[in-house]
């Protein structure tokens, strides 16, 4: 076993009346915490209480704020509420970890329920969304389901960009993909994964992809290779989370995981450039060359109308409001510098920086 990983032995023993273990890997959340464990506390289906038929395991991973006081204090107010503190990280290019893998599979040891729901501090949940999301996964027979919530975002930017990404996800994982068992394509959003606690421990959990930044994508590979039958859907009703305060944490954030998300993320980068000229360009075409015939003039505003078409069209994908949608075309120089930036640190650089640590990728 890799000089990282938790000490403790793994526990492999469920107990028979615990349906559930819900672990929230948490490192310098304090702005987000308390919303989302209110929201996890406040789930009260009859026959569904916390401490008797689920628990809820919070794993500090490291924090230099208040995260692990909250923590502490829901676990004085709650019976069912367990806190962990992850292991000290290796953070050198041998390492076995991420941060995240870490606190992740340090939860995973200590929990005792028959399936395990990976979530994030940044999550805000609907009443009674995880007891509806164990009963939809088992009337589709699915090992692993997969949330990805409703984005809540702030600032020109995040409104501008964030359609952007999540239009591209759509395309590169769409969900009918993903759910057929005869296609070998994975996916999952690490903000909500419910899997079985067998098939989690038999593909080896977040130990066997530990090193890996895309963590969720790789544990959602390793389940459907069993073969095994994953579920993955945008899932407005059940959650929402709010992944960046500010631009410069999503700037981050995205240069960690696009080159990554994204198979050619170069190519990708030049098609949106194409999309930005034509939008802006055969406008002024069109109306600044006076020699053209009408005919000509017809034909090139066409053209444009089919480009805000395609491009609105692929955009929609991102279930973002229409506003975000309509202004995503003002995103698109960011979304470049984003991918390019991506591709630069993961290809070039060969790291990666989030929430304080510097992490060496491979690709």
């Amino acid at each position: 076993m890799n000089d990282t990983e938790p000490e403790q032995d793994l526990n492999l023993t469920e107990t028979p009346d615990l349906q559930l273990s819900v672990i929230i890997p948490a490192r310098n959340e304090e702005r987000s915490l308390s919303v989302c464990l209110n929201s996890l506390l406040s789930q009260s289906e009859p026959g569904f209480a916390l401490g008797k038929q689920w628990e809820l395991i919070i794993v500090n991973d490291d924090s230099t704020d208040n995260t692990r006081a909250i923590a502490a204090q829901a676990a004085a107010d709650h019976e069912g509420v367990i806190v962990l503190d992850a292991p000290p990280l290796d953070l050198s290019s041998s390492g076995g970890f991420t941060g995240k893998s870490n606190a992740c599979w340090t939860g995973a040891q200590a929990a005792r329920g028959r399936h395990l729901l990976f979530t994030d501090a940044d999550t805000v949940h609907e009443t009674n969304d995880i007891s509806r999301s164990l009963r939809e996964a088992e009337k589709h027979e699915a090992v692993l389901l997969s949330y990805s919530p409703r984005q809540i975002v702030t600032g020109f930017w995040q409104h501008a960009v964030m359609p952007l990404v999540f239009s591209e996800l759509a395309s590169v994982y769409p969900p009918k993909q993903v759910n057929d068992p005869t296609r070998r394509l994975a996916a999952a959003n690490g903000q909500f994964i419910l899997v079985e606690r067998d098939a989690y421990f038999s593909v080896g959990g977040h130990r066997a992809v530990g090193k890996s930044v895309l963590e969720d994508v790789a544990l959602a590979h390793n389940i459907k290779r069993g073969p095994r039958i994953i579920r993955l859907r945008y899932a407005p009703e059940a959650l929402a989370t709010r992944m960046y305060w500010t631009t410069s944490e999503m700037i981050e954030g995205w240069t960690k995981n696009l080159a990554l998300l994204f198979p050619k993320p170069v190519a990708l980068a030049l098609w949106r450039i194409l999309d930005i000229l034509l939008f802006f360009g055969l406008p002024l075409i069109a109306y600044s060359l006076y020699w053209l015939q009408p005919w000509q003039r017809s034909v090139i505003l066409l053209i444009w109308v089919r480009t805000l078409w395609r491009f609105y069209s692929r955009v929609a994908r991102s279930n973002f409001p229409a506003f975000d949608v309509a202004i995503s075309i003002l995103g698109i120089p960011l979304f470049v510098y984003l991918l390019l930036r991506s591709v630069i640190y993961h290809r070039v650089k060969h790291t990666v920086v989030w929430k304080g640590r510097n992490y060496t990728t491979s690709t």
